[in-house]
């Protein structure tokens, strides 16, 4: 006895025309940047490396900055809230007057950085490094500094954490 078999015809799922529609009228999200893609909002520069980069006064709102490096870089009067910079690594870098509010800079490097007058409301500073760093004028009401290491820092005239008190004159390594 011989034994048809009848071919299965394949058929699209049936989302698939609005996937295509999707990706056809621009909806589908935001494209990832390169490490080369000018300073924008919400850019991707993850594990870039972008030391002695001027980046100053800059927009990079929201932007992801995972493991990136910006060693010796220049970013006075930059605008990082609410970007993630996880890891990041801001070993002396100019950052007078930068904006971090709500900033991700868990485990992140900011030794011997130039801080003064910056404003860290509401950032997560958990366990970042901050040796040496000129914190001087800081504003961190709001922010999170458990496991913050502080050493050498100068956080003279710092407004502290609860947004009232602030640090005198001088205030090394920790607010007096």
């Amino acid at each position: 006895m011989i034994t048809v078999r009848r071919s299965r015809r394949l058929r699209a799922p049936r989302f698939l025309p609005l996937v295509v529609g999707l990706l056809a009228s621009g909806m589908a999200g935001p494209a990832l940047a390169a490490c080369t893609d000018p300073a924008a909002p919400e850019v991707n520069w993850r594990r870039c490396y972008l030391d002695g980069r001027d980046l100053q006064k800059v927009d990079l709102q929201g932007a992801m900055l995972r493991d990136a490096t910006f060693q010796r870089a220049d970013l006075r009067e930059a605008v990082l809230a609410k970007s993630d910079s996880y890891r990041a690594k801001f070993v002396s870098a100019r950052m007078q007057g930068v904006v971090l509010d709500g900033a991700r800079l868990i485990e992140a490097d900011l030794t011997r950085a130039d801080l003064a007058g910056a404003s860290f409301q509401g950032a997560d500073l958990r366990n970042a490094k901050l040796v040496n760093a000129n914190l001087s004028g800081a504003d961190f009401t709001g922010a999170q500094m458990a496991g913050a290491d502080l050493r050498n820092a100068d956080l003279s005239g710092a407004t502290w954490v609860d947004g009232k008190r602030v640090c005198g004159t001088p205030s090394i390594g920790q607010c007096n």
